[in-house]
C-alpha cells in the first residue's frame, strides 16, 4: 500500500508537469513540425485569424527566438567568469517574451491567465505584437525581416533605427525572412498554408 501510494503521488506530481518543451526532431521543415507538433499548426492558425500575422511569419520568429523550446531562457551572466549574477534579459518561453512587455499583453487582451511556455499564448502575444508594429510604423505583417527587427528592437527602437548599427542583427533578420519564404513554399507544398 506504502509503494502505491508513493507510485500515485509520483505520477500526480509528473502530470502536473508541463508539456513538451523540447524542441520538434526537423526546425528545417515546416512540414515536419507541423506533423510533429500539431498544436502548433492550430495555434498559429487562431492567431493569424486573429491578428493577421502569417503562419510562417510566426514559424519563422519563433525558429529564431526559441528553437521551439517551450521553456526557453536567455543564459545566464557570470561576474569573474564563475559567480552567477542573472541571466542577461527576462525573455523567456516561445517568443522570448520579455516581463515588462508580456505584462502590456496580458493587460491589454484581458489574457490573465497566459504563459509563455504555452504555445497558444506565445503566438497570440507575437500576433498582437506584430500587429501592434504593423499599426504603429506600418510594417507589413508579411514582412518578416522587418517584424523582426520591429521585434527584437523594441517599436521605438525600430522607428529610432538603432538596428544600422548592428550588423549582426540585420543579419540575423535576413535570415528570419528567408526562412519565413522556405517555411512558406514548405507549408504550402504539404497543404498546411
Amino acid at each position: 500500500m506504502n509503494r502505491f501510494l508513493k507510485l500515485a503521488i509520483v505520477g500526480l506530481v509528473a502530470s502536473c508537469g508541463g508539456g513538451n518543451y523540447k524542441a520538434p526532431r526537423n526546425l528545417d521543415n515546416a512540414c515536419a513540425i507541423v506533423a510533429e507538433r500539431p498544436a502548433y499548426l492550430r495555434a498559429m492558425k487562431k492567431t493569424e485569424r486573429r491578428w493577421g500575422v502569417p503562419v510562417h511569419v510566426q514559424m519563422a520568429a519563433i525558429h529564431q527566438e526559441s528553437k521551439f523550446i517551450g521553456d526557453a531562457r536567455t543564459p545566464h551572466q557570470y561576474a569573474l567568469g564563475v559567480i552567477p549574477i542573472g541571466r542577461q534579459s527576462s525573455a523567456y518561453g516561445y517568443s522570448q517574451a520579455l516581463d515588462g512587455t508580456w505584462e502590456e499583453y496580458v493587460k491589454e487582451t484581458g489574457n490573465r491567465r497566459a504563459r509563455r511556455d504555452n504555445i497558444n499564448d506565445a503566438t497570440d502575444f507575437m500576433g498582437w505584437y506584430m500587429d501592434g508594429s504593423s499599426k504603429r510604423l506600418g510594417l507589413s505583417k508579411w514582412d518578416a525581416t522587418s517584424q523582426y527587427l520591429a521585434y527584437h528592437e523594441g517599436r521605438a527602437g525600430y522607428a529610432r533605427k538603432s538596428y544600422l548599427s548592428k550588423g549582426w542583427l540585420v543579419g540575423v533578420a535576413g535570415k528570419v525572412g528567408q526562412r519565413a519564404k522556405t517555411y512558406r513554399t514548405q507549408l504550402i507544398s504539404c497543404g498546411k498554408a
